[in-house]
């Protein structure tokens, strides 16, 4: 199992898109289903646009869906942070839906960190440009060991 992060298309209409949103450090993985808006993939496109150059300390905040029993569906906070020499640095927090436990609503959580680099955040970039556009139906950043 290699460190990656993945996104996986599994539905759709005119305005919104399912995803499986996955995260795996190389050991483990946690996985959600979150819904997301077509504006927001072209906005996280962009977000990444302007992030990747910033390769001495730039941090980018990804966040998908809302965290806590009240929002629908799941929830991830992805932070990208390039650290000493270019070398980028990835935690995730990843949420699941909500549902009943007993006499309360819980929802699992994970929390998992990776390395990766600049020309594998080019392709995700690329990758998510294509799932954004209707052209494919994933995107993936691998990680480094």
């Amino acid at each position: 199992m290699k460190p990656s992060l993945e996104i996986q298309k599994i539905w759709e209409d005119d305005d919104m898109i399912e995803v499986v949103f996955t995260v795996s450090d190389g050991q483990s993985t946690f996985a959600t289903e979150l819904y997301v808006g077509r504006g927001t993939l072209r906005e996280t496109v962009e977000d990444l646009d302007r992030f990747k150059p910033q390769v001495h300390g730039g941090i980018y905040d990804l966040e998908w869906g809302g965290f806590g029993p009240e929002y629908a569906s799941g929830a991830v906070r992805i932070r990208l942070h390039f650290y000493h020499n270019a070398r980028l640095c990835i935690s995730g927090l990843i949420e699941s839906d909500y549902t009943e436990f007993g006499p309360k609503k819980i929802a699992s959580r994970g929390e998992l960190y990776f390395y990766s680099e600049p020309a594998l955040l080019d392709n995700f970039i690329e990758e998510l440009r294509s799932l954004s556009k209707g052209a494919s139906d994933s995107a993936s950043l691998t990680g480094k060991i």
